[in-house]
């Protein structure tokens, strides 16, 4: 089964600010499960593109919140999941079709199965 992760950044990840519970050795993992993964946040591309080489992680995506719907039309998967500490993430997710999981939801990697 093919899956899509989209993760927030901010309140997310250990590389956010403020720091989130989602460790980037999980996203790692998530990618080595052969999950397509990516950022979707607020913060600027580049910016979101510095964190993951920073942490030498290819993602797929680096987008906007809004920017899902996108997401979703240009790689296909049997499960999205976008991850986040906001009900403005929260609502993104839901308007785009995707599973939303809290932050603290997210720490059982539920995309691995």
């Amino acid at each position: 089964m093919k899956v899509l992760v989209s993760f927030d950044i901010d309140g997310t990840l250990e590389a956010g600010d403020p720091p989130g519970p989602i460790t980037m050795q999980m996203v790692k993992k998530a990618k080595e499960h052969g999950c397509i993964i990516g950022s979707s946040s607020d913060r600027p591309l580049p910016v979101q593109q510095n964190i993951w080489d920073r942490f030498d992680i290819e993602v797929s995506f680096v987008s906007a919140k809004h920017q899902l719907p996108d997401i979703k039309t240009k790689f296909p998967a049997d499960k999205y999941y976008h991850i986040g500490d906001t009900e403005i993430d929260q609502q993104y997710a839901k308007q785009a079709g995707f599973d939303f999981l809290w932050e603290q939801e997210g720490l059982d990697e539920p995309w691995i199965t």
